[in-house]
């Protein structure tokens, strides 16, 4: 059974944001209700800043409420489904020319939620250059207005294991993950709208 972004940390925010069940919490995240219940104690996690499923594209709002309203049913992962792109091992990764006008969404998307992130990590996970992610970050790509932040798992662009890899490797570089408020602020500054980016491909 495919597993969450992040397992446990997801299941941090579960706990914290949801009436889910143990149990519920547990087989979605491939964990031992008991664990989950220490979670909820305080007693495991300690500190561990939730992974929002739900900004990842793992989670829709209206799935975890159906499964709110009956803890019989179990959550089902939305990227479960979703073609897993085969491990690299070395060299620059191909993308398809239809998904190239993807890249600065995934850009914007990774400095949102992932700060922790080297330049040179996104880089290999998307195949994109440290000028572009430069570009996205300070605001001056030539397409900036018609951004989106979009996860790259969901655009195609890398796996979840892939992002996964390179989560961890960040966290043991010394990158702290923050939470999804702190990291949007400081992408996009105090008072900035997400809703200002509409969706549009970028042609490069």
């Amino acid at each position: 059974m495919a597993l969450p972004l992040m397992p446990k940390a997801t299941a941090v925010w579960l706990v914290e944001n949801t009436s889910l069940s143990f149990e519920q919490i547990a087989a979605f995240c491939g964990m031992h209700s008991l664990e989950v219940q220490a979670i909820a104690d305080g007693e495991v996690a300690v500190g561990m800043v939730g992974l929002d499923p739900i900004a990842n594209g793992q989670l829709t709002k209206q799935e975890i409420e159906r499964c709110e309203k009956n803890q019989d049913l179990r959550l089902k992962l939305l990227v479960a489904d979703l073609p897993q792109v085969a491990s690299r091992s070395k060299g620059p990764r191909y993308t398809p020319i239809t998904k190239r006008g993807d890249k600065p969404d995934a850009i914007a998307w990774l400095l949102k939620h992932h700060p922790e992130l080297s330049d040179a990590q996104v880089c290999r996970l998307i195949g994109t250059t440290k000028p572009t992610i430069a570009a996205v970050r300070d605001r001056t790509h030539w397409n900036v207005a018609n951004i989106k932040p979009r996860s790259p798992v969901m655009l195609g662009l890398c796996s979840q294991r892939e992002l996964e890899e390179a989560l961890a490797l960040a966290i043991r570089r010394g990158g702290v993950p923050r939470s999804p408020e702190d990291a949007a602020e400081d992408f996009y500054g105090e008072g900035r709208d997400d809703d200002r980016y509409s969706e549009q491909e970028d042609a490069h």
